[in-house]
């Protein structure tokens, strides 16, 4: 039996929380003063820091006008967050929209308030699970699954946070949404500690699966540890963490941006001849009989520089999207 946890302090709950999936990306209040600088940077990000503040520091330390995120991490994960900057802006909800893969550590035998460490305990319980059963209740979890929303988060409703609801005690209906998890692997169990691997669809919040697994178990669980180690084909192996880029000459720095079209790698190619790419350049539809057809591609000119991105129609008409200015 769950046993509620009275005498335990409250702790305040975030400001906010987003899907382990990503969240918005966000252009870090628009155009600023600084260089213009194309780009985008992997950071790992630390524990303890909010996705925007890495962002503000980060851009400050390259000293760029423009930059953004490709969907935030919540103040307690660690790992990837992609920080794209200039032109690369542009293509954030490529990344945004791309699956993502985490390592995750479950607390068993403990509900919180905001489904993980940062919450007050709700209801402790003893934990009695073995490997075998912990693998099993996984095996549920796998494939297309309805996942409602945390309170804690930062969807809104009304126009207001639904953390801002949660913070004055209310609680407000919300509809599940379909996720998909890919995999969701047993990597160790000691006790009351599951770390697991999961890679899942965007929108999918790792805290409410740390809860539904718990649940699931009979002995309830929150999420005590979260690191994401791969946003679509982009991996943290590849990412500097923010202590390193302070220490580094301001060169240094700037030479770990990679290419705008790193976004866009699972993107077919397109590649233009002079003239047509002067024409896709001003917006212009371009009827080339192009594949493949129904999908969108990155488009390239003569001189492998991107162009942008397009749609290419059923009648193989390439139709410009999204478009590069600093060519």
């Amino acid at each position: 039996m769950l046993k509620r946890a009275s005498d335990e302090r409250r702790a305040a709950p975030s400001s906010s929380r987003a899907p382990a999936g990503g969240g918005r990306a966000t252009t870090g209040g628009g155009r600023t003063r600084g260089d213009r600088i194309n780009g985008v940077l992997l950071l790992d990000k630390p524990g303890g820091m909010t996705s925007n503040a890495a962002l503000q520091t980060v851009r400050r330390l390259l000293n760029a006008a423009k930059a953004g995120h490709t969907g935030t991490l919540d103040p307690m994960a660690t790992g990837l967050l992609p920080l794209t900057f200039g032109e690369a802006t542009k293509f954030s909800a490529d990344l945004l929209n791309a699956d993502k893969s985490y390592r995750a550590t479950l607390k068993l035998g403990a509900t919180t308030s905001t489904g993980d460490a940062e919450g007050a305990v709700l209801e402790r319980c003893n934990v009695a699970v073995t490997h075998a059963d912990v693998d099993a209740v996984l095996s549920r979890f796998v494939g297309t699954i309805e996942q409602v929303p945390p309170m804690h988060s930062a969807l809104k409703r009304d126009g207001r946070p639904l953390y801002e609801l949660a913070r004055a005690g209310a609680e407000v209906e919300r509809a599940p949404r379909r996720i998909t998890v890919h995999r969701l692997a047993l990597i160790e169990h000691h006790g009351d500690a599951v770390v697991v691997d999961v890679d899942c669809s965007k929108g999918t919040y790792v805290r409410v699966l740390a809860e539904d697994i718990g649940r699931a178990l009979g002995c309830g669980a929150h999420l005590s540890a979260l690191r994401r180690t791969r946003a679509g084909r982009l991996s943290v192996c590849d990412a500097v963490s923010l202590t390193a880029l302070q220490d580094m000459a301001p060169g240094e720095r700037r030479a770990r941006l990679l290419p705008e079209d790193e976004l866009l790698a699972s993107l077919a190619t397109v590649r233009l001849d002079a003239a047509h790419a002067e024409r896709f350049r001003q917006g212009q539809r371009l009827a080339l009989d192009a594949e493949p057809r129904g999908h969108r591609v990155r488009v390239y000119g003569g001189t492998n520089e991107l162009l942008g991105t397009a749609t290419i129609s059923e009648w193989g008409v390439v139709e410009p999207e999204r478009l590069v200015t600093n060519n």
